[in-house]
């Protein structure tokens, strides 16, 4: 049976024969501290490993997969508090939120499946900063025990006024330049393997330029490995993007365009970016995670086209 969607109330669930891959919560039921948005809980491989974790208590806004954005002008659409240069990470009234508005195409024809979503990025004071178009799309890699979850974001800037987006590094911290789309890894992953091309480490790789990076991990009562390969669109800004990764406190990798330099969003324009994720059965080296890196951006153009 081929790679199929199926809806649920607030989630659309992406299914591989029996195994659930992801279920992509659009409606979440979160409190406003966390910023509300839409994420990927939990993620498997195609073998039913659990390669996400789902609001860790050291950081309750980290949900799975999530296209997660800190400093949005004065907005922050990350959840939790924001770093706040000379008094480090303070508690404000700026938890944004991504609003579901509709789907305007759910499909499951070849070459996989896509979803169209239409959202609202609203402030937590009322205001519209965004409207956007999201694309989620999914497909089995052949050859390969592993398929491949495409994202693509359309921002349009509805709020009349330019909007810079950036990290806690443009605001002042040293090497915390997270912001886009986050993965967290399972406790278990903790100490795993960071990959990038021709290198394989740990948190020294953070705020590495690479186009893809990738983790190595295993699983606790299994003790099977998985992998998971994020790779950067050629097209995206910063191209190839700076990574924020982590191995020894947590796993986690996050293409982060915003890392060390802001990018403003003009009033009325669109931002565009892509990324594809391979979700792969087994550990990986740096050989691997290039074959799979390969292997999902040839997949990521059959999904998604041209940007």
């Amino acid at each position: 049976m081929p790679i199929r969607t199926e809806e649920r109330d607030d989630r659309v669930l992406i299914l591989d024969d029996d195994v659930v891959l992801a279920e992509y919560v659009h409606r979440p039921s979160d409190v406003q501290l966390e910023s509300p948005r839409p994420y990927l809980s939990p993620v498997r491989t195609r073998g039913g490993e659990l390669v996400s974790l789902f609001r860790p208590h050291d950081h309750v806004w980290h949900k799975g997969i999530a296209w997660s954005l800190p400093v949005v002008g004065d907005e922050n659409f990350w959840g939790g508090p924001t770093f706040v240069s000379g008094e480090g990470y303070v508690q404000l009234p700026n938890n944004g939120s991504q609003l579901h508005r509709a789907f305007d195409e759910r499909s499951d024809a070849a070459p996989g499946v896509r979803l169209v979503e239409r959202l609202d990025w609203v402030t937590e004071a009322g205001g519209t900063v965004f409207d956007e178009r999201r694309t989620i799309g999914a497909t089995l890699l052949d050859g390969e025990e592993a398929w491949l979850l495409a994202f693509e974001t359309r921002m349009r800037n509805v709020s009349h006024r330019d909007v810079p987006i950036g990290s806690p590094t443009t605001r002042g911290r040293e090497n915390a330049g997270y912001g886009g789309l986050f993965w967290r890894g399972p406790r278990s992953f903790t100490g795993g393997d960071l990959l990038a091309p021709g290198v394989a480490g740990g948190d020294e790789l953070r705020g590495m330029r690479a186009p893809w990076m990738g983790f190595s991990g295993r699983h606790d009562g299994s003790g099977a490995a998985s992998t998971i390969v994020m790779m950067d669109d050629p097209g995206n800004v910063q191209h190839p993007t700076q990574w924020f990764a982590r191995s020894e406190e947590f796993a986690c990798i996050c293409p982060a365009p915003f890392f060390s330099e802001e990018h403003t969003v003009a009033a009325g324009d669109t931002l565009v970016l892509r990324y594809g994720v391979v979700i792969a059965d087994g550990g990986s080296d740096q050989v691997r995670a290039s074959d799979l890196a390969a292997a999902g951006a040839a997949g990521l153009r059959d999904l998604l086209g041209e940007p």
